[in-house]
């Protein structure tokens, strides 16, 4: 009795084909929960692409996955002095978005990343003049630039790009290989016609992994089905049964990330309407849960215990039975499975 991620695997495999088609030199990212799926299993799946390089979050992540992926790795927190050392093999790559830390590299192979419209962290145009001095200790990997998802100025991802293709060339610095994301495919394309001479790299976690919704499915199996009448009282806090249905426990809570949600970017009156609709109704303890029976997204009965839900079902609808499953709407980042089904 599990909660359950179900991989139609050769429609997501041919989903990776197509992406790797789309988007030549790929580097897959493998990060945090390694959307879903696990670091272990998306090693394989880089290693069955023939990928030589896979993009992890962090040092540790690195440290964790180093045996089950033999290329390089790609670390994409940038370095910073101080930080506690994590042993790691020389076929590590360090992202690096300051001078300081470039110097702090002296022997590693490094990816310097330039500041975008992301204004997260990298390198500053004015810093370039001092990057000449830095990188002659240092293995140059090249460099990176992290692009914004959205652009709402209707700003040219591509155009941005160039512009740091034009002042790395006007600074005289290496021009062999520029790591990129969120680019669409043409994009890329047209950065290659422009840039013969520089091998893009596209790093793509979600695309890759994630873009074929139809091929994954998460299931949470039922434990217990207990008939329930209007004004009977249960649960930890003795909350009365609006109605009469069934208390329905079904595998998957907190520690899965049921009922956890990451926040969101609203765009459009309609969806900041139901965002205030479901805080309002949260207000008065109704929540409703991931979990679909019958056609319908249930409520939750009470908040989700750590590994079990439980929710209500109303009477008029269908009587759950123990070891069914029930279908999960679940973000596959903030998701830890029990098991992985593949069919």
């Amino acid at each position: 009795m599990a909660l359950t991620l179900y991989v139609d695997t050769a429609r997501w495999r041919a989903h990776h084909k197509h992406v790797q088609e789309q988007f030549p030199a790929l580097v897959p990212v493998c990060k945090g929960n390694g959307y879903g799926f696990g670091h272990e299993r998306l090693a394989e799946e880089a290693t069955r692409l023939g990928s030589d390089v896979l993009a992890v979050g962090t040092t540790y992540e690195a440290a964790r996955i180093k045996d089950w992926f033999g290329g390089d790795l790609l670390v994409l927190t940038p370095y910073r002095r101080g930080e506690e050392p994590v042993p790691l093999p020389d076929r590590v790559i360090r992202s690096v978005s300051s001078i300081d830390g470039v110097y702090g590299l002296v022997g590693a192979r490094v990816v310097i990343e330039v500041m975008s419209s992301m204004k997260r962290h990298g390198i500053s145009e004015q810093e370039l003049p001092q990057l000449h001095a830095a990188i002659e200790n240092v293995r140059l990997e090249g460099f990176a630039i992290h692009l914004p998802l959205d652009r709402t100025d209707g700003s040219d991802a591509v155009e941005e790009v160039i512009g740091w293709m034009d002042r790395l060339r006007a600074a005289r610095l290496p021009l062999h290989t520029m790591f990129v994301s969120h680019l669409k495919a043409e994009d890329l394309a047209r950065l290659q016609q422009q840039f013969p001479q520089t091998r893009f790299r596209a790093r793509i976690g979600t695309r890759l992994w994630l873009g074929d919704h139809d091929a994954t499915e998460y299931r949470g199996a039922v434990l217990d089905v207990t008939r329930v009448s209007k004004g009977d009282r249960f649960g930890y806090r003795q909350q009365k049964a609006a109605s009469d249905g069934f208390l329905v426990v079904v595998a998957g809570g907190t520690s899965h990330g049921v009922g956890l949600e990451a926040p969101k970017a609203l765009h459009g009156v309609m969806p900041r309407a139901k965002g205030v609709a479901r805080a309002g109704l949260a207000t008065v303890n109704r929540n409703l849960s991931p979990f679909v029976w019958d056609g319908k997204q249930r409520w939750f009965a009470e908040p989700p215990h750590m590994q079990v839900s439980i929710l209500f079902v109303p009477s008029e609808a269908s009587e759950p039975r123990v070891g069914e499953e029930l279908v999960a709407h679940l973000r596959h980042t903030t998701t830890q499975f029990d098991r992985i089904v593949d069919r």
